[in-house]
C-alpha cells in the first residue's frame, strides 16, 4: 500500500499535468482528451516514470468513468432523436454495424486473432464521441444546422447501442467465453434497468429537489446527486453490467430532456435539471480527467517495437476500417452529396467512449499490450484527425452552412 504522502503528491501530479496539457490541446484546437492521455504517457513508464499505475489511481478512474458517462446521459436528448427522424437512425445503425462488422472481419480474417479479440476490436470501432462531435460542430455553428441534427441525433443512438454492447462484452470478460444463454439475460436485464432505473432516478430526484429548498446547508445537491450515481452504478454492478450503465442511466433521467414514455407523468422542473448540471460540473471535471490520465499510464509505449510493420500494418488496417464504416453508415442516407461527406466526418471521432472500450479489454487481460497500443492509435488519430478536415471541408462546401 503506497503511504499516504505519496498518493496525495500523485493526485495532484495527475490533476495538474491533465489540466495543463488539456488545455494546451484545446489551444492546438485538438480535444482536451487528448492532453489528458499524453499527460498519462509522460508520467508514466512510457517517459519520465514519475507515477505508477496504482489501486487509488484506478478507482479514482473508475468514478471519472462513471461520471463521464453520466454526463453522457445528461447531453442526451430524445427529442433530437424525433426531431432528426429516419436519417439519424439509419446514420447510427449504419455506422455502429458497418465498422463492427468490418473490425470484427479483419481481425478474424487477416490478423487470425480470438473471437473474444475480435469482438472487443469490433466494439470499440462502433464508437462515436459526442463531446468531440459537439465542440467541432459548436466551433462552425452549425450544432443546429441539417448536418448537426443528424449527426447528434445519429450519436445519441450510437451511444445507447454502445452502453449495450459494452454491458455485454462485460460480461464476456468476466467469463472470458462467450456465453449466448447468458448474453440474453444481461440483455434482459439492461433493458429492464433501462426503462425502470431513469424513472425511479426521477422520482428520487424529486426527493433531492425538496431536500435541497428546505436545507439550511450549502452543497446538498452535489452530494445526494453523486450519491445517486454511485448507487446506480452498484446496483448495474448487481445485474451483471459494467458499473458505468448506472451512471449513464442516471444522467439520462436527470436530464432536462427526460424523454422515457414513463417520464411524461413525472413533471420535469427545468430550473432544478439546470441547477444538476451546474453544480455537478466542476465534480466531473474533477475525476473524468483523472481516467484519461489513467490510460496513459496503465501503457508502457517503450516496450513497444515502434519499428514493427505489424504494428502500423494492424493500426493502418483499423484505421481504414474506423473510418470507412463511419462514412458508409451516412452514405445509406438519401441526402446531397456534401451532406452525406459531412455526416460521416462528424461520425469518425471516437474519443473517451472508444477509450472505454479497450481499456476495459485491457484490464480483463483479452487485449495484448500490441493489439492495446494499435487500437490507442486508431482511437486518437480518428479523434484528432476528423475535427480538423471537418473545418477544411465546411470552409470549402459553402452551401453546407445554414
Amino acid at each position: 500500500m503506497e503511504e499516504i504522502h505519496q498518493l496525495i503528491f500523485q493526485i495532484m501530479i495527475i490533476l495538474i499535468a491533465a489540466r495543463v496539457l488539456a488545455e494546451i490541446a484545446v489551444r492546438l484546437s485538438v480535444p482536451p482528451v487528448i492532453g489528458e492521455i499524453l499527460a498519462g504517457v509522460m508520467l508514466g513508464p512510457s517517459l519520465f516514470g514519475v507515477l505508477e499505475y496504482n489501486q487509488t489511481i484506478h478507482l479514482l478512474g473508475e468514478i471519472g468513468i462513471i461520471l463521464l458517462l453520466f454526463e453522457v446521459g445528461l447531453q442526451t436528448d430524445g427529442s433530437r432523436l424525433l426531431s432528426s427522424g429516419g436519417r439519424s437512425l439509419i446514420t447510427a445503425i449504419g455506422g455502429f454495424v458497418i465498422p463492427f462488422g468490418l473490425g470484427f472481419a479483419a481481425c478474424q480474417f487477416i490478423f487470425d486473432y480470438s473471437l473474444l479479440v475480435s469482438l472487443f476490436v469490433g466494439g470499440a470501432l462502433t464508437a462515436t464521441s459526442i463531446g468531440v462531435t459537439v465542440r467541432v460542430l459548436e466551433g462552425l455553428g452549425q450544432q443546429k444546422g441539417k448536418v448537426g441534427q443528424v449527426v447528434l441525433g445519429a450519436a445519441v443512438i450510437d451511444d445507447v447501442l454502445g452502453v449495450i454492447l459494452l454491458a455485454l462484452l462485460f460480461e464476456v470478460s468476466m467469463s472470458n467465453e462467450i456465453d449466448v444463454q447468458s448474453a440474453i439475460k444481461v440483455a434482459l436485464f439492461i433493458g429492464a434497468f433501462f426503462l425502470l432505473a431513469p424513472v425511479a432516478a426521477r422520482l428520487m430526484s424529486v426527493l433531492i429537489k425538496d431536500a435541497s429548498d428546505s436545507s439550511v446547508l450549502p452543497g446538498l445537491i452535489p452530494t445526494t446527486v453523486m450519491s445517486l450515481v454511485l448507487f446506480f452504478a452498484w446496483t448495474a454492478h448487481l445485474i451483471g453490467a459494467p458499473e458505468l450503465l448506472g451512471g449513464f442511466a442516471a444522467g439520462l433521467a436527470l436530464s432536462r430532456r427526460f424523454f422515457l414514455p414513463f417520464g411524461l407523468a413525472i413533471k420535469t422542473d427545468q430550473r432544478f435539471a439546470t441547477k444538476i448540471v451546474l453544480e455537478m460540473k466542476p465534480i466531473v471535471r474533477l475525476f473524468v480527467p483523472i481516467f484519461f490520465v489513467s490510460v496513459g499510464l496503465s501503457v508502457d509505449l517503450s516496450i513497444i517495437d515502434w519499428g514493427s510493420v505489424y504494428l502500423w500494418f494492424v493500426s493502418g488496417v483499423l484505421f481504414v476500417v474506423a473510418v470507412v464504416g463511419k462514412m458508409a453508415g451516412a452514405f445509406l442516407v438519401k441526402a446531397p452529396f456534401e451532406e452525406r461527406v459531412a455526416t460521416g466526418l462528424a461520425m469518425i471521432p471516437r474519443g473517451e467512449v472508444g477509450l472505454i472500450f479497450i481499456e476495459l479489454g485491457r484490464a480483463s487481460n483479452i487485449l495484448t499490450n500490441e493489439v492495446y497500443v494499435a487500437m490507442l492509435l486508431v482511437i486518437i488519430l480518428t479523434t484528432i484527425l476528423p475535427p480538423f478536415v471537418l473545418k477544411w471541408y465546411y470552409s470549402r462546401a459553402t452551401q453546407l452552412v445554414d
